[in-house]
């Protein structure tokens, strides 16, 4: 979805080695934050209430949640659809 009104942003519980050598390797393009950040109070994952690994969650242009569970290809979908959405209400 380049040049598009979206933004992709990714939650990574692996160790933090771990995830640098994903990123690289997979030459991901989009931020990415550990789960469990050092100093951090809480992790990322109870503050989603995350109970399995992948978790998809889709916002709407009002941070309303439009999608959430583990279907990429549903969650692409709906992505897609507001997208469009919001190019039409312009």
């Amino acid at each position: 979805m380049k040049d598009q009104p979206f933004a992709l942003i990714g939650v990574n519980s692996d160790d933090l080695e771990r995830a640098k050598k994903a990123v690289a390797d997979n030459k991901l393009n989009w931020r990415s934050f550990q789960n469990e950040p050092s100093g951090a109070k809480r992790a990322i994952s109870a503050d989603w209430y995350v109970s399995g690994w992948p978790t998809i969650v889709v916002l709407d242009a009002e941070m309303k949640i439009r999608y959430r569970g583990h279907d990429g290809h549903e969650a692409s979908d709906i992505a897609k659809k507001l997208v469009a959405e919001m190019k039409a209400s312009k």
